[in-house]
């Protein structure tokens, strides 16, 4: 695997921004891979655009900035807005399906993936989880870092007393997509 550019993009109050730490952490320490980390949020903070810009590679990253996106995890409407045209199109699509309806420019994308990450995380007591759903189905869809690495990094990425539901989240979201691709088999 070489070069691999991933925005996690929402609102904000979803938890993006720990979204992308998580995940470059992971990279970093998880996989002892190059990675960068970029967080951008409109002056709203919560209900305004929100994105985490991670950058992965097995070599020293010389650019860290997103330019070309490998993987687009969109979690409101108006962040696939802003960030669906900086998809490769090879890229890769995965979005909240109760939050982001998507339309043709996502045809682009040479895997689309939905999951109802709100709803898991509400089903599990609270809807601020979601965030961490979509990582563990990220985790399975992708591969881009290991089950191992990335549920650790959220181990130690999140408040101690949410720990365990943020790891339920993980799991949900993890189990979800394998779930998902099973019954395509």
């Amino acid at each position: 695997m070489g070069r691999v550019e991933i925005i996690i993009s929402g609102f904000g109050g979803q938890g993006i921004v720990r979204a992308g730490y998580i995940l470059g952490r992971a990279a970093a320490l998880g996989e002892n891979k190059e990675s960068s980390f970029v967080p951008s949020y409109g002056p709203e903070a919560r209900g305004g655009s929100c994105a985490s810009r991670i950058v992965i590679d097995e070599n020293k990253i010389d650019f860290p900035f997103v330019t070309a996106v490998d993987i687009l995890v969109s979690m409101s409407e108006e962040a696939y807005d802003k960030y669906i045209e900086y998809l490769k199109p090879e890229g890769i699509l995965l979005y909240d399906e109760d939050l982001v309806k998507i339309d043709n420019r996502a045809n682009k994308a040479s895997k689309i993936f939905k999951i109802p990450a709100t709803r898991i995380a509400e089903q599990l007591g609270n809807r601020i989880v979601a965030n961490v759903v979509m990582l563990g189905f990220l985790c399975a869809t992708t591969k881009v870092v290991s089950y191992e690495a990335l549920r650790d990094s959220v181990m130690r990425g999140v408040p101690q007393k949410f720990l365990d539901l943020n790891l339920k989240a993980f799991d949900a979201g993890y189990n979800y997509m394998k779930a998902q691709l099973r019954s395509k088999i």
